[in-house]
């Protein structure tokens, strides 16, 4: 924020020379205030502000002058489409829909409080959905994120794992703090998760609890049992959002339990305010040689039976 305000809010002098509103800034949210023309013409200049400060690690105040005269004349340093695309402003990087399918993704959590995102490895899934999660709490849409995995090599149980709760688990989880990493400053996370605004936990300690104001994101959802499947959608309270990710393909549950991600896509179709989002190895966003990876295994499935 201080980056984008400058130095004593030096970038926001242009912006009051030039509208009639008013900019209160608290902690990491922006309130404007005003006609709506005016106020909708501010959000912009913030938007394309903080775009430049992401993409070029710089913004001063003559940027922010020729942003407003961009912006008065109806033209745009980044398109509207694109600003739809966005989830997520961090210090390294603006998160957003890089393919077809993320960008569907992102439209169906808008508008559904569960969301099931199903594909491969690599496609976006999780670390799409944490940012979701961010996003939601930096705006104070939720006041809690939840982040939940099955821990299927560890039993659930974790009993006989040497260390403390939290040792036992953390290699489980990293996946998940890894992602947070990426996208809340060190210090703060911290600070959120010894307060507990953060959780990540085995899906096994989900049992009992109801998440009120909440965004809960269940990873690995493929190695959850149906049992399990049904016991987390039911922690949901009001004012939550849930998005369950998982692949189908990379099912690790003993040979005869069912997977509940396989079986939810059965009994919750079509359900209002529940969405299936699915992925295919075009979605792949990482290395890309992993597409072809994706494409050799599954090949070799088919070739084996094993499809």
């Amino acid at each position: 924020m201080l980056s984008l305000l400058g130095f004593n809010d030096k970038n926001l002098i242009p912006i009051d020379e030039r509208f009639n509103t008013s900019v209160t800034v608290r902690g990491e949210n922006v309130y404007i205030k005003g006609i709506v023309e005016e106020v909708e013409a501010v959000e912009k200049v913030f938007k394309e502000m903080a775009y430049v400060l992401n993409t070029t690690n710089t913004l001063k105040t003559a940027d922010v002058e020729t942003i407003i005269d961009l912006t008065v004349l109806g033209r745009e340093i980044i398109s509207e489409k694109e600003y739809d695309n966005i989830i997520l402003y961090t210090k390294k990087d603006v998160i957003k829909a890089k393919t077809p399918t993320q960008i569907k993704y992102i439209e169906s959590v808008k508008k559904n409080d569960i969301c099931f995102a199903v594909g491969p490895a690599g496609t976006g899934k999780t670390y799409l959905a944490v940012a979701f999660a961010v996003a939601s709490l930096k705006k104070g849409s939720v006041r809690k994120i939840v982040l939940a995995r099955p821990a299927v090599e560890a039993g659930e149980s974790l009993g006989f794992l040497p260390g403390d709760f939290k040792e036992k688990v953390d290699p489980y989880l990293k996946p998940l703090y890894d992602s947070l990493q990426d996208m809340i400053p060190a210090e703060q996370l911290k600070g959120y998760i010894e307060k507990e605004i953060i959780e990540i936990v085995p899906l096994a300690y989900m049992r009992g609890r109801t998440l009120n104001n909440s965004f809960v994101i269940l990873d690995e959802a493929q190695n959850s049992t149906s049992l399990q499947m049904e016991m987390f959608l039911t922690r949901l309270g009001p004012n939550s959002k849930a998005i369950i990710t998982g692949d189908v393909t990379q099912i690790d549950l003993p040979h005869n339990t069912k997977s509940g991600l396989v079986q939810v896509q059965q009994i919750l179709r079509g359900v209002d305010g529940v969405s299936f989002i699915y992925f295919d190895r075009e979605d792949v966003v990482r290395h890309k040689l992993v597409k072809d990876i994706i494409f050799a295994y599954e090949e070799y499935n088919k070739e084996n039976g094993k499809g």
